[in-house]
């Protein structure tokens, strides 16, 4: 590293705040515990954060429940201004986000600033949607009443994020939570909280009054979200993250029947058939493979090569997978940073060995490199059996198993042959074929001949296993919203 860099990353890490956020104030854990944030790539420790407790979680809590009424009954306009303001102070630090992000959870800089700009998006996009809040008056059928029906915040909500994209995660739930009017306690990950801390001065800079905004890091997720999904005030969870972990939240919000947005794991198709442009195919395959390492839920999970064109789109796909650069992603010219932490390096391995042991062949990759970092290299693997434990669990990093099919039926059959429906791409040059193939999936999202389709203009979410709600889109703040009807005589 650089002197400069070096600087940098102090000066960076030096104004970032290290507690937790309850009530408009940054406040040190009620028993004084912390625990340390590392530098996937260095193994270095970046920072002791406040350890939040089950007595923090309930003053969050009451700060959250408190602000309720005053917030919801601020005028749109003003929500939407403090939005719009946040989008601009995002812009304005985009380079402190994005030294964050690499910093904790290791994503080239490229990539980190990538997500600046993608997250900053749900602030103005929900800006512009805060003020659109649209109800239906109207008479009944019968012509016996007059109909109104209108919008209300569903009230406080708990906000769990996870450590693959810290920003955008965190303006995607905390964004509509704002523009509709509702009150926040935002659990960020234990890997990757500083990105989001961060974002919370920012919140609190753009004006968004005490007590909406809460923010409960936490070395035990359980200790602060047990307490918090038990108290009657609280009225929606949104919780992004693995679908066991997600089956455990929806058992405890059942207790008071809670609003959920559940955005679970994955297992993604991407189908490539025998008309497919392959230029772009590959492209597709590599976007959606190693953007963010593989470490994102929409990642391509299973390759489905129509046999009569494997050979070719192997060959393409491993000569771009031998460019790839792996490294710290501070470094010029790294497009492939570190694993999030050494399980999730034991997990990759772990995969790759059991594809290998069952007949698959390893085309790019596919060793563990020594030296400190919890690395993995780009990696590709051909004649992967179906019951190869990649082709059925999620990998979760920058692995790549393709596997053949032969008919249409095939291709469909395979790629719904899983628990898991969030992500899953296509490519063809035909469209009528790519549309009516989509009709047939199982999934809540399909990009067609690209690899990156995330927008915050888009729904965003599952089927099946892979979750339930929305988020982005018109969708995504009817989430944060209940329905009232009033009937009225005429």
């Amino acid at each position: 590293m650089t002197v400069a860099v070096h600087d940098r990353v102090s000066a960076v890490l030096s104004s970032v705040p290290t507690g937790l956020l309850i009530d408009g104030a940054w406040r040190d854990a009620s028993d004084g515990g912390t625990f340390a944030v590392e530098n996937p790539a260095t193994e270095e420790v970046l920072a002791h954060v406040a350890s939040g407790t089950a007595d923090d979680a309930r003053a969050a809590m009451d700060a959250a429940a408190g602000a309720q009424e005053a917030w919801a009954a601020t005028p749109a306009r003003e929500r939407a201004e403090i939005l719009r303001r946040a989008f601009a102070l995002v812009q304005e630090r985009r380079e402190e986000l994005a030294l964050l992000m690499t910093l904790e959870m290791g994503k080239p800089l490229a990539e980190a600033r990538g997500e600046v700009t993608y997250g900053g998006e749900f602030l103005r996009w929900f800006a512009e949607q805060a003020t659109h809040d649209e109800g239906r008056y109207a008479h009944t059928p019968e012509g016996t009443l007059r109909m109104l029906v209108q919008r209300r915040p569903v009230g406080p909500c708990l906000l769990i994020t996870p450590w693959n994209f810290p920003l955008a995660m965190a303006t995607r739930k905390v964004a509509p939570a704002v523009a509709a009017g509702c009150t926040m306690v935002l659990k960020p990950a234990r890997l990757t909280p500083l990105t989001s801390l961060h974002f919370a001065q920012i919140m609190l800079d753009a004006g968004l009054p005490a007590g909406v905004l809460n923010v409960l890091p936490a070395a035990s997720a359980s200790a602060v979200s047990t307490p918090i999904l038990a108290d009657p005030r609280l009225r929606k969870l949104s919780f992004t993250g693995s679908t066991p972990v997600g089956q455990s939240l929806l058992r405890s919000a059942t207790d008071n029947v809670l609003r959920t947005s559940m955005e679970l794991g994955g297992n993604a198709p991407l189908v490539v058939f025998e008309d497919a442009d392959l230029d772009k195919a590959v492209d597709g395959a590599m976007a959606a493979k190693l953007r963010n390492g593989g470490e994102a839920c929409t990642a391509a999970n299973r390759f489905y090569v129509h046999e009569s064109v494997v050979d070719e789109f192997v060959d393409r796909l491993a000569a771009r997978m031998r460019g790839v650069v792996t490294g710290n992603g501070l470094d010029d010219g790294v497009t492939l940073g570190p694993l999030v932490e050494p399980k999730a390096v034991d997990s990759v391995t772990e995969l790759v060995a059991d594809a290998v042991g069952r007949g698959a062949r390893v085309v790019v990759g596919g060793e563990r490199p020594h030296g400190p970092g919890h690395f993995y290299p780009a990696t590709l693997l051909r004649d992967v059996p179906a019951d190869a434990r990649c082709m059925r669990e999620e990998i979760f990093g920058p692995v790549a198993p393709v596997a053949t099919f032969r008919t249409e039926d095939e291709a469909a059959a395979l790629a719904n042959s899983t628990e898991y429906g969030l992500a899953s791409y296509v490519f063809t040059q035909d469209v009528r074929r790519g549309l009516a193939f989509a009709e047939r999936l199982e999934f809540g999202l399909l990009g067609l001949n690209v690899g990156v389709i995330s927008n915050a203009a888009a729904p965003f979410g599952g089927m099946k296993q892979s979750g339930t709600g929305r988020e982005g889109g018109y969708e995504g703040i009817a989430e944060y919203q209940e329905t009232q009807y009033v009937g009225m005589p005429i």
